[in-house]
Parts: C-alpha cells; structure tokens; sequence
C-alpha cells in the first residue's frame, strides 16, 4: 500500500482529500501546517506529499526545500490558487513533481498522484539494484586474506578514485572482471556506466561496430544507425575483457581513443568525443604478444598505466576454505538451502585439487555439490571433479598387500602424495621429459603435470 501526506491549512479540505485517496486505496496520513508535514515525513515511510502552497508560518514552498533537503526523490505535488503560477513555477524549480491549481477534478487529482508514484518507485528500484551491485562488487565480494589479495585491495584503493587506465592480468577465473568492477564502483564515476566487452568473443568485423558503433548502411545488415559500446559508455568506465585477441587492424583505432578520445563510428565520418575510461584484462603475456608482433607496443604501454596481477588459486590456497565458506553463503541462499554445510573432510580435499579454472571452477563446483549433495551437507565425493568419477578401485589395487606397504598410523594425504610424486618422476623419466608426452601417459593435462611437477620440486631435467 503506498502512503500519502496531505499538508494543508484547511481541516475540511484534509477529510475531503484523505477519503478520496483512501477510497483509491492508499494509506493517508495529515498535517495542518508545514511544520508538522515535515515532522510526518521524518517518522514515517512516505510515497508522496501533497500540499497547500498557502500556508500560515511555514509556507508550501519553504516546507518543499525542507523535504528536499531531507529526501531528494521523494516527490511533492503543490496545490496552488488560481493566479499563484509564479509561486508555481518557483516550485517546479525547487524540485516539486507537478502542480495543481484549484479548483481541479478528483481524476486529475489521482492520475497525476498515480504518476509521481510510479515515478518514485522506479527511482527506488533503481537505487536497491544499484546497492545490490554495489554490495556483489565491491570490495567485500573479493573474498581472500592470502598476503597478495591483500596487497591488490590495497592498489585498488589507490587506483579507483584516479582516472588512470588499469591491466588486469591473470589467468581465466580468477576475478579479473570483479575487480574492474570494484575499481568502477569506488570511483567517482560509480554512478555512471559500466560497460563490459569480450575482445575475444567477436570476429574483427563485428568486433569494430560492437566497439564504436556504424552508422546506417554502413555494410550489409546495418539497417539503422547503432552506438557502440564507447558512446554507451561516457563518462563512466569501459571494461575491455581479453584485451590481447584484439585484432592488430583494431589496435590503432583503440589507442586513438585513449590518447585522444576520439573515433568515428563504421562507415561515419563525424568525429565523436567521449569522456571514457579504460579497465582491459587479459590472460596473456602481452609484453610477449608485444615481441611477437601480436600487441602494438604503444597501445601495451597506454593500457599498462597501472597493473594488478591476480595469482591463481593454487597460489593462494589458503584462502580457499574462505572461499568455500563464501560461495556456500552465496548458493544456500539462492537454492534456499538455509542449512546447507560442508564438511571438513571436503574442504581439505578440495584443497589438493590443481584448480585449472580458479576461483570461477571453485565456484560451479560448489554450485554443484550444493545442488547434488544429501541433507545438505557436502561431503568429498560430492566435490570431486567431473572428470574424477568415483569408481571402484582398479582390478590391479586389490592386488597390493597395502598393509605390509604402508605404516601404521600414515594419513592419507601423506600416502597419496608420496605415491603421486614417484608416478609422476618415472612418467617424466620414461617419457625422456617430454611433459606432453608424460601427461599423456599420466592422463592428465600438460598445466597440471606442471603442476605437480611444481608442487613436489621435480624439476625439469638439464641437459
């Protein structure tokens, strides 16, 4: 039910209007003088305030500053006397939603009632969306304590208020787009766009039109004139995701944007200036890309003003029960799991898992127990990766005399490990070091072999 102030000086005219917008369905509330209007809208959740622009003390127009001072958006419809159309117009100035001159109808009344609503409960709407991102990216949604995440939110308090452009690098999954959203919103263009574009998800062509817009007729298909991804973004923040599969033909283009803050549209001739800033994020080594002939060295270095590094998972695996604890919040909510728990064993197997895709694998593999797992508590086999089914054993293990192998009283991660390394040494002695070739006898992928070749000091062998 929505709530209505009515102010005016004249207690026949408060019954008259308060039962009217009650029989409309909204719930009233009255004041006889300005003073006491804004003592309502300060006790009370209010939709709208309706009132008189002629009052003794505290006129309508004073009360309307006061309430805009105290609530910007809420709106105020002022009912006028004939003749008072200045005193009205001074009122639009002040921020009033409309004005009414008497005598009016109770249609006109309640159609216009009926808009400043609609009109504030889109501004509401719009300001709860903009906290719930605001609440999902901001730094509070970056999750880790590891010595290195910690040293990122700190350049990312220095960076965010400037308007210094920012690579991201780090392999995929590991928050790269997160943080240039939290660099957006602890900005001071937090209030303006933030536009997103994957470089690597377009071919050159399309690519070009997504970045700067075409003008009608510009190629076959473009049947009307279309902004691009630049122009939408003005004055807010460009967030140029795989920044190193941009096309060479492109790159020229992309950095005239950024020392200049121009282009032309495909196919325009008229030069556009835009107010743009630039967040680009790669996985590649584009200092490399830049000795390949791949990356324009003048368009690395206007990008690169100022870098953060985001490690991978295994690299800060302390913080994956953080993590952990964090994405069962977050799926115990949208699945309405409220009881939904992980155990403690399955934490520490998720921690002897190589996490090729990071922070985002974590994640869908959490989805996923979440969804799959008994009265809702995730246990290890409801975690491990799809392509670790959870088989019977091998024929060959029922052949081990494994209790005249192993000691009493080894854990089994201990048992595990000693066993992994000495399969993963004589793969890379057989197979001469040739890592593709041991992964393979392995089966396992190249990254991972590296690994755990990594994990346990097995070195690549000198000649």
């Amino acid at each position: 039910m929505y709530t209505i102030l009515v102010v005016d000086d004249e207690p026949n005219y408060l019954v008259v209007i308060s039962e009217l917008l009650r029989e409309e369905g909204f719930e009233v509330f009255t004041a006889e003088n300005g003073e006491d209007g804004l003592k309502a809208v300060r006790e009370n959740d209010l939709d709208l305030v309706i009132t008189d622009m002629q009052m003794p003390g505290m006129s309508g127009l004073d009360l309307l500053k006061s309430l805009k001072a105290h609530s910007k958006d809420l709106p105020v419809i002022m009912i006028t006397a004939f003749g008072e159309v200045q005193k009205a117009v001074e009122a639009m100035q002040s921020g009033a939603f409309n004005f009414l001159t008497k005598p009016f109808n109770n249609d006109e009344l309640v159609v216009n009632i009926r808009k400043a609503i609609e009109h504030y409960s889109i501004i509401k709407e719009n300001q709860r969306l903009r906290n719930e991102v605001r609440s999902r990216f901001s730094f509070a949604s970056i999750v880790g304590k590891n010595e290195r995440m910690l040293q990122i939110y700190h350049l990312i308090e220095k960076v965010a208020p400037t308007t210094a452009s920012v690579l991201i690098s780090g392999e995929s999954g590991t928050g790269k787009e997160l943080v240039a959203r939290a660099i957006h919103l602890n900005s001071p263009r937090e209030n303006a766009p933030f536009i997103t574009v994957n470089c690597a998800a377009l071919p050159e062509n399309l690519l070009e039109s997504e970045l700067f817009g075409h003008e009608k007729g510009a190629f076959t298909g473009a049947a009307s004139l279309r902004k691009g991804r630049f122009e939408l973004a003005d004055s807010g923040t460009i967030f140029l995701d795989e920044i190193g599969d941009i096309p060479l033909a492109l790159q020229s283009k992309l950095l005239r944007v950024l020392q200049e803050k121009t282009f032309e549209r495909v196919g325009g001739t008229k030069t556009l200036t835009v107010d743009v800033r630039v967040v680009a994020a790669t996985n590649k080594d584009l200092k490399d890309e830049v000795e390949k002939g791949n990356f324009r060295e003048d368009l690395y270095y206007r990008l690169n003003v100022v870098q953060v590094y985001l490690p991978p998972l295994r690299e800060r695996i302390d913080d994956l029960p953080l993590l952990t604890s964090h994405f069962i919040d977050k799926y115990s909510k949208t699945l309405n799991k409220p009881k939904l728990e992980v155990s403690s064993e399955a934490v520490r197997f998720l921690t002897t898992l190589p996490w090729e895709g990071n922070v985002r694998e974590l994640e869908n593999t959490i989805e996923r127990a979440a969804i799959l797992c008994v009265d809702n508590r995730i246990e290890p086999e409801d975690v491990q990766p799809v392509s670790m089914p959870n088989e019977q054993p091998d024929r060959w293990s029922n052949e081990i005399d494994f209790d005249s192998l192993i000691p009493t009283g080894v854990d089994l991660p201990d048992v595990l490990n000693g066993i992994e390394k000495k399969m993963v040494r004589r793969a890379l002695e057989t197979a001469d070091y040739v890592q593709a070739r041991a992964a393979e006898n392995l089966g396992i992928t190249k990254s991972l072999l590296q690994y755990k070749m990594k994990k346990y000091g097995l070195q690549v062998r000198k000649g």
